[in-house]
């Protein structure tokens, strides 16, 4: 069995000799496609023996086990040539896949269509890129002896994500996505959705939640199969997320590369809502030029946070439920951001918040809170849980990320409630302008210590209120 994650590092150190290859954005992508197209063909050959009429739906030239899996196969401008050729008659790996059409398949092949509209060849070299497919060639995915080789390789790429700057906004810590899906507990036949699903952690936290607790048969397996749906907007993030979705036993994953925000609002009906949604939409993130138009007049804003809570309201059932990470900019503040909060607590059942150390998500230093809510009733009164620390430890960190043990407090605390020096309850009539930044009661006060991203949001609200002063005393 290979050490993944080494075989991950040789390969990043591979592609820096490569000339095409221009920082971590463009590694990852060209990562992506090549990880994909091995895994899927991999399931191929898995499904082929499983199923005597199963055909793959990438053309047999193009299946990774007839052109890359020979370690001493093409390799050079012979191999560049394959990869990127688009000419009449000779037409390449890309050229052919984003055209796939294949009428008896329609689904699987959509979704290979889909990875390479949005990918790139970036490599330059042949003989990098061959170095590159025989160090994926030491990974067996269908290595059954390991059934978590996947989950090394994930955490393996979420480090080089969270490592690459703005690409940290896809990671979620792996001890959150399993602690809001085993509190939320998602059931067999529920449709569960994330629509900012990044590299897929709570779609596949929540598939082995159902297999673990509720599939005992091939049938609660289908029901499972057709019951997971997942939106990305990031080519990047999404090809990783389809990937992971694959290795996690989904056959056709439903999981489409679109801007969930540009979905017509207005046109989401009963048949399109789900049961659960588990997500950590983006925050701070720039949305496309009109996106706020297709949102109701009095809901319309620039921050992505917020829009995507009024989405997942629309979203979800009349009884749906619903697990968010949103950050302590979208529960509280003025105008839009109150009435938005005034409609998630008029609409829903907002039960709990569980509030995060700062450092949850490094190297972002946002404060975070974990919203559980279920529609069907109006919110009376919202419990808080402060989730601290480890003793003697400081923050979290590369070395020291937060671990899903340190969560077995508050799991006893769920399902038992009481106040203490962690845990304490507001009636929603105490709350001022809906604003939900409930402090511990119990804390005594320390001195404060904001972020630069938290500063920068505290000096624009106040230029904001300085020109509507200016502006009225203008009038008089």
């Amino acid at each position: 069995m290979a050490n993944v994650g080494a075989v991950i590092s040789s390969i990043r150190n591979i592609m820096r000799q490569d000339r095409g290859i221009s920082g971590d954005a463009q590694r990852l992508e060209q990562l992506g496609w090549m990880l994909f197209l091995k895994i899927i063909d991999d399931k191929d050959q898995e499904l082929e023996i499983l199923r005597d009429d199963y055909i793959s739906v990438i053309p047999e030239k193009f299946q990774w086990r007839n052109w890359a899996a020979d370690p001493e196969g093409v390799t050079g401008d012979e191999l560049l040539e394959f990869i990127d050729s688009n000419t009449e008659g000779n037409k390449g790996l890309f050229a052919t896949l984003r055209n796939l059409n294949v009428p008896a398949h329609p689904k699987r092949a959509a979704i290979v269509k889909e990875v390479f509209d949005g990918s790139n060849n970036y490599m330059k070299s042949g003989y990098e890129m061959r170095k590159v497919i025989n160090k994926l060639n030491e990974i067996d995915f269908n290595n059954s002896e390991d059934k978590h080789i996947f989950g090394n390789i994930y955490e393996s790429i979420l480090q080089e994500l969270r490592d690459a700057g703005n690409k940290g906004e896809y990671y979620t810590p792996r001890a959150v996505t399993q602690l809001m899906t085993q509190l939320t507990n998602p059931k067999l036949g529920e449709k569960i959705l994330d629509p900012a699903a990044g590299t897929g952690g709570f779609l596949t936290a929540a598939i082995d939640h159902v297999r673990e607790n509720y599939v005992k048969t091939v049938d609660d397996e289908s029901l499972l199969q057709n019951s997971i749906t997942g939106w990305e907007l990031k080519p990047v993030a999404y090809v990783l997320g389809l990937t992971n979705l694959i290795l996690h036993e989904m056959d056709v994953p439903d999981y489409h590369y679109i801007d969930s925000l540009k979905k017509e609002y207005n046109s989401i009906s009963k048949k399109d809502q789900v049961d659960v949604i588990l997500a950590n939409p983006p925050f701070g993130a720039t949305i496309a030029d009109g996106v706020d138009s297709n949102f109701p007049a009095n809901y319309r804003c620039k921050e992505s946070a917020d829009l995507f809570v009024v989405l997942m309201l629309q979203l979800l059932k009349s009884t749906g439920r619903c697990a968010i990470v949103l950050p302590d900019g979208s529960i509280t503040g003025e105008g839009v951001k109150a009435r938005i909060r005034e409609k998630l607590l008029s609409d829903t059942n907002l039960h709990t918040i569980v509030r995060l150390p700062q450092s949850t998500f490094f190297p972002a230093t946002v404060s975070t809170n974990l919203l559980f809510f279920e529609k069907g009733s109006p919110t009376k009164e919202i419990w808080y849980y402060e989730h601290k620390l480890p003793e003697g430890q400081k923050s979290y960190s590369k070395t020291k990320p937060i671990q899903f043990h340190e969560f077995t407090p508050l799991i006893d605390w769920w399902h038992n409630r009481v106040e203490n020096e962690i845990a304490w309850k507001v009636k929603v009539e105490n709350l001022k302008d809906w604003d939900l930044d409930i402090k511990n009661p119990t804390k005594v006060e320390e001195e404060i210590k904001y972020s630069s991203i938290e500063l920068q949001e505290m000096l624009l609200n106040s230029f904001s209120k300085c020109q509507v002063i200016l502006e009225e005393l203008a009038k008089k």
